[in-house]
């Protein structure tokens, strides 16, 4: 977008393409660049030459797994595109490009209809209150049926579609006797016909098939009574027309879909196939004709930083004070990227401006207007308006979610909320050496990706790197090795296990040495008892009742200390927790007796103590599935085999949801294995709970783990 004071927002457009895996959102983003010039030559998901999928991953596996920004113009239209990812470890990228959209195309496959990851970015769309158009795509594949997906879309996801177009036919002409061939569009009731010679980009329009006519008109007849409950002039153009016999406008009927669109009381519908050049021209009409422009959607809102209690609102005008929102970093060798939306002002190169949530002042050194691969930067341009989406480099403190502003103006936009990482798996580089550049390297992947995160594992030591899934993890180990140079090995998480005693038990330590050369050595008895005792403030409680013309206290910190010490690593080499020791004698010699001597005594007195009187804990989790309710058996009968007990079940709705305690040991491929079972319908949350006793066939593993059991 060329930036400055002239520029009429009302002619731009932020949209979204967001969808379930594998329904046709690339494809349909590359017929979109190629129709508007963008690009001189379709790409292929299959063979990897899409532009929006740029990293070698995405054209690897054939998904795509950033989000990808494109501008382009169509009609009079400037247009910021941005296709999203579909598969669940990735709505991330969805979450925060949503959150910045004006609007956005939900598309769906006409075979399958509403997928599980379909429902979560609906949902997505709903909690950002984003109006969006939807594209029923694959119109050409077996069992492509356009009428139940607008069913589903009423059904499942309590949508309010309303069909703009139909298709003529469908499948292939291998499975079907009416192939789909064409659309027909319901506002000029004419057949649309896309010539594959030329990649569709030539348009025939002739008269409606006569087979189709009852269809057509049919379906005309519900969007105008549908439109007609709330436009007063598209219901008095009907009349009209019943009376006359005059055809209605059809800006009048735009106008009203526009209108409800907006308001998102309707989702207009239309229909096509990327794959075989249909329907992809009308949709971006619909994008300029009834998706918002940043002047249709309300001023953003925000609290003062100096008075949270005070309410701030940006309009989206060139001429309010700067107010932008950062939603994207991308980091790489040479620096990172930041994407910025602004909402209000004017924001120019060389300037500085503050990050309120930080107190940080940023100089912004570069504006780029973006494009699908973050990797490669335009020429850069002086200023960017409200409205536009850039790329700014230069900013040292900021991160995703974080507000820029005006420092005379301060305003505090609400933060990005990002679901909390549910996989870890622990990582260590190939070479010692190389431990410095992971944590940096590490580093940088949680900058750009606020779902991932990282840590050490106290009780284990391991670098424990987490994620969305295991397909998330596997993405970021392969872009330390290809992006950062960066050789890593990848392991499962060792389970945190601890120690506890079956029962209170008593026993006498010492440390009596005398050195062979005469020399003074050393003397010390100690008597405690160890007892099972739960206290969640306080694993290990230790009491002293020795007198202290017995034990002096100095003698008494030091066994305290030996006591500790010995406890943190128990029989099978794990922590030991609940417990309360208590120290009943002590005998000590007045040259021989040391500190260093009770503390040995004291950890020998714990050692016998616990000697085959060693019970082996395991953490258990706090856990909560929401399942629909289709899925409750398969949930139950795999939560079962994981050791776990159910508790409550509620319902919510079409919904349950399943409250259980389940070993955390049992829990690391479970996000992959509900995925699996419930067709990516559930949703669950996992939070620790306790330490319980874990069965004897755990306890035989872990001493024995080549042994089968």
């Amino acid at each position: 977008m060329a930036a400055g004071s002239k520029i009429d927002l009302s002619k731009f457009r932020n949209i979204g393409i967001i969808a379930h895996i594998d329904a046709g959102k690339t494809t349909t983003t590359d017929h979109v660049l190629y129709y508007a010039g963008a690009k001189h030559k379709l790409g292929y998901v299959d063979s990897g030459t899409t532009d929006t999928d740029y990293d070698p991953e995405e054209q690897e596996r054939g998904i795509t797994i950033y989000s990808a920004c494109v501008p382009f113009t169509w009609r009079d239209c400037t247009v910021n595109l941005i296709d999203t990812p579909g598969h669940v470890d990735f709505t991330a990228e969805v979450e925060r490009s949503l959150r910045v959209l004006d609007g956005c195309v939900v598309v769906f496959d006409a075979q399958k209809g509403v997928e599980a990851q379909s429902e979560t970015v609906w949902r997505q769309a709903d909690k950002y209150q984003v109006p969006r158009l939807v594209f029923v795509n694959k119109m050409d594949v077996v069992g492509a049926n356009f009428p139940n997906a607008l069913e589903e879309i009423k059904e499942r996801l309590e949508g309010r579609p309303l069909a703009l177009s139909i298709p003529i036919g469908s499948g292939s002409p291998k499975d079907s006797h009416t192939p789909f061939a064409g659309i027909v569009d319901l506002i000029a009731m004419k057949a649309l016909y896309f010539d594959a010679k030329n990649d569709g980009k030539t348009i025939r329009v002739e008269a409606i098939p006569e087979g189709l006519q009852v269809d057509a008109e049919h379906y005309r007849e519900q969007m105008l009574n549908v439109l007609s409950e709330k436009s007063d002039e598209l219901a008095n153009a009907v009349l009209a027309q019943m009376d006359t016999g005059v055809d209605i406008p059809a800006e009048t009927i735009r106008t009203a879909i526009r209108e409800q669109t907006i308001k998102r009381i309707i989702q207009p519908v239309l229909c096509g196939s990327g794959r075989e050049h249909i329907g992809v021209q009308p949709l971006m009409d619909a994008v300029t004709f009834y998706l918002p422009s940043p002047l249709d959607r309300p001023p953003v809102v925000g609290t003062n930083p100096k008075k949270p209690d005070k309410e701030e609102k940006r309009k989206p005008d060139p001429k309010e004070p700067f107010c932008a929102l950062v939603f994207k970093v991308v980091s790489d060798k040479h620096g990172d990227r930041f994407f910025l939306r602004v909402y209000s002002g004017t924001l120019k190169n060389q300037s500085r401006v503050h990050n309120p949530g930080r107190d940080f002042k940023e100089l912004v050194s570069k504006i780029y207007h973006v494009h699908a691969d973050p990797r490669r930067l335009p020429e850069d341009i002086p200023e960017a308006v409200a409205g536009d989406i850039v790329a700014l480099v230069g900013l040292r403190e900021s991160i995703t979610g974080d507000t820029l502003c005006d420092a005379q103006h301060p305003i505090l936009l609400e933060p990005i909320h990002f679901a909390e990482a549910v996989v870890s798996q622990a990582i260590e580089p190939q070479s010692t050496a190389d431990k410095d550049k992971l944590i940096a390297t590490l580093d940088s992947l949680r900058r750009e990706d606020p779902t991932f995160t990282y840590g050490e594992n106290k009780d284990t030591g391991q670098l424990l790197m987490s994620g969305m899934g295991v397909l998330h993890l596997e993405i970021k180990k392969h872009r330390m090795e290809r992006d950062f140079n960066l050789k890593v090995r990848v392991y499962p998480p060792r389970v945190s296990y601890r120690e506890t005693i079956r029962r209170q038990t008593r026993a006498e330590g010492e440390c009596v040495r005398q050195n062979a050369t005469g020399t003074a050595g050393m003397f010390a008895k100690l008597s405690i008892q160890l007892e099972p005792h739960k206290n969640e403030q306080q694993p290990i409680v230790v009491v002293n009742k020795v007198p202290e013309q017995v034990l002096p206290p100095s003698l008494a910190a030091a066994a305290e200390r030996g006591i500790r010490g010995a406890l943190m690593s128990g029989d099978l080499g794990y922590p030991v927790i609940n417990v309360k020791a208590t120290m009943m004698s002590a005998q000590t010699d007045p040259q021989l007796s040391s500190e260093v001597a009770f503390e040995a005594a004291a950890s020998d007195a714990v050692n016998q103590a616990i000697k085959e009187n060693i019970v082996l804990l395991e953490p258990v989790m706090r856990l909560e599935v929401t399942v629909p309710e289709d899925y409750m058996g398969a949930v139950n009968a795999d939560l079962n085999a994981r050791r776990a007990e159910i508790g409550d079940v509620v319902a919510r709705g079409k919904l349950r949801v399943i409250e259980a305690t389940v070993p955390l040991a049992r829990m690391f491929d479970y996000s992959e294995k509900v995925r699996s079972l419930t067709q990516g319908r559930a949703s669950w949350t996992m939070e620790p709970s306790a330490y319980a006793p874990a069965p004897d066939e755990v306890l035989r593993k872990l001493l024995h783990p080549d042994e089968d059991y």
